[in-house]
């Protein structure tokens, strides 16, 4: 799966946005820790009618400041991989995002689920209203 977005703000905002627990809180969740393992807390999903995740130990495997990200999250006996590359575009920011969503999981549901929260990040970078999470298919 990939989803692109370009966002109408400087590369090291984004990055900040990313990667600053203060400011990945407004739009998905907190971590704390010395990495390259953080604790990371999913707080989102309550917008979408869910709760508060417990914690999980999300791994750093790369991490080029301004430029790239891939992390691990475990869920259950799997783990998410996913992959976060910046480019300036102009004034502002193209964002990648990469993910094979593991097995088990429905592609269209992952799709959506990370289209939503970067919707969300970009609400957050540009100061717009937070989007509604819409069920996929209905």
């Amino acid at each position: 799966m990939e989803l692109r977005r370009t966002y109408p703000v400087p590369v090291d905002d984004v990055w900040a946005a990313l990667t600053v627990s203060a400011r990945t809180a407004a739009w998905i969740g907190t971590f704390t820790g010395p990495g390259p393992q953080y604790e990371f807390v999913l707080t989102g999903e309550v917008d979408a009618g869910g709760e508060i995740a417990p914690p999980v130990t999300l791994t750093v495997h790369e991490c080029v400041p301004g430029s790239r990200l891939v992390v691990e999250i475990p869920q259950g006996d799997t783990a998410w991989t996913m992959a976060v590359d910046l480019a300036p575009a102009g004034s502002g920011t193209d964002l990648t995002l990469f993910q094979a969503p593991p097995p088990g999981f429905d592609p269209v549901d992952v799709e959506a689920g990370w289209a939503w929260y970067l919707d969300r990040l970009g609400a957050v970078l540009t100061g717009a209203a937070m989007p509604e999470w819409v069920t996929p298919g209905s």
